[in-house]
């Protein structure tokens, strides 16, 4: 029996030998497709765990936006900006449905910033004085008293920002209260590229304007769905008007347009498959055409139809295992190097790194390498039928 194996592995990588050229480009098919399907599990993977750390980390954030019935209830949706915003009195009843835990009314909008001969459009946030210690934390100097502001930490650093520098805001020279502590991506501001300034410096130079949103800290996690309740009674007893998310649902968002993305990315390495999978055949059909007289000798010598077959499933498998382990080797190092630039660009600010290969990237490069070995030898079946069936008088006569 092993003697047997040996005779139809040396004869399938005689046969792809023969065509290096058309067997090389039909593997490399089975590469792509499982390097795709691979790496996006371990993106996925790696994304998941980043995802659960940042839950961990705002897990007690509660926030309210304006309601607007097109958008899908996502504050960070860009149809949200049409919505009317939140006014001083909406503000009040929703802390007041807040109890005890602090909410923290801000205004989210752009400032023209300069230092220099250098500078560009940056978020701008506005934040009460007294709630900027709620949300914030400052590395160098303090928080702003007066006409001072505050500055993320990557645009200070972009820029070279000291506190006690100037920057020009909108045409107006500023002085740099504070740096603030570098934060990353959160659910409730994302100040690291912003300017923040006071409530107060704000109204003086641009007016009156309702809030865009509120963002309720819980103290106690388990009291986040009382809150949301609250709030939603407060506010919507008549007719919608806010939507009220906690950090949970939120982050449920940006899953769902990963899930989104993920089906559309398989979907690319499963159409990779397939185009390998229609080479293989293509392969495979000239193989058996190529080898008729071949085969016509094999069957008149005693060969059965079982073991032709078998032989041609071989090759194919043969193409089918070379592309997959190469796939799911590379995969390896793509997927880690992916998933490592994403936390370098959405989580810098958390000191994350990806975690690496673990169990259910290990389960996407299997499934990748099944996918690949399975859809090589499914396309190896019916040129492997044809071989088994060749009549062998006819198959001796052919030239």
């Amino acid at each position: 029996m092993r003697s047997l194996w040996r005779v139809f592995l040396v004869f399938a990588l005689r046969n792809l030998r023969r065509h290096p050229v058309r067997s090389g480009l039909a593997a490399l098919g089975i590469v792509i497709g499982v390097l795709a399907i691979a790496s996006l599990g371990i993106l996925g993977s790696n994304l998941i765990i980043l995802f659960s750390g940042l839950v961990a980390d705002v897990s007690d954030t509660v926030v309210v936006s304006p309601h607007l019935a097109a958008a899908s209830g996502d504050p960070f949706d860009p149809r949200s900006a049409l919505a009317t915003g939140i006014s001083e009195r909406d503000a009040d009843r929703i802390a007041r449905a807040a109890g005890a835990n602090p909410a923290i009314p801000l205004i989210q909008t752009a400032v023209l910033m300069k230092k220099e001969r250098e500078g560009g459009y940056v978020p701008m946030i506005v934040l009460g004085r007294s709630d900027m210690p709620l949300l914030l934390a400052v590395t160098e100097g303090s928080f702003p008293t007066g006409k001072s502001v505050l500055v993320g930490a990557l645009l200070a650093e972009e820029f070279d920002l000291r506190a006690g520098g100037r920057i020009g805001l909108d045409g107006e020279e500023v002085r740099v209260a504070g740096i603030l502590e570098e934060r990353g991506m959160a659910i409730d501001i994302n100040p690291d590229y912003a300017v923040v300034v006071t409530r107060d410096w704000y109204t003086d130079r641009r007016g009156e304007k309702d809030y865009d949103r509120v963002v309720i800290k819980v103290a106690v996690l388990d009291e986040v769905p009382a809150v949301k309740a609250a709030v939603k009674e407060q506010m919507n007893r008549q007719k919608e008007v806010v939507d009220v998310l906690d950090s949970r649902e939120i982050l449920e968002l940006y899953y769902q347009t990963y899930d989104a993305i993920s089906v559309f990315l398989l979907g690319i390495g499963l159409v990779a498959l397939l185009v390998a999978g229609v080479s293989i055949l293509n392969v495979m059909i000239i193989s058996v055409t190529q080898r008729t007289r071949e085969i016509g000798i094999m069957r008149s010598l005693g060969a059965l139809r079982s073991e032709i077959l078998r032989m041609f499933l071989y090759e194919a498998l043969v193409l089918g295992l070379a592309g997959s382990l190469v796939g799911g080797l590379l995969s390896i190092g793509v997927g880690y190097a992916i998933s490592a630039l994403v936390a370098e660009t959405i989580f810098a600010g958390f000191g994350t790194t990806p975690a690496g290969i673990d169990p259910a990237g290990l389960r996407a490069i299997l499934l990748g390498i099944v996918f690949g070995i399975g859809t090589s030898v499914l396309s190896g079946i019916y040129p492997a039928w044809k071989a088994a069936h060749l009549d062998p008088i006819e198959a001796l006569r052919y030239e």
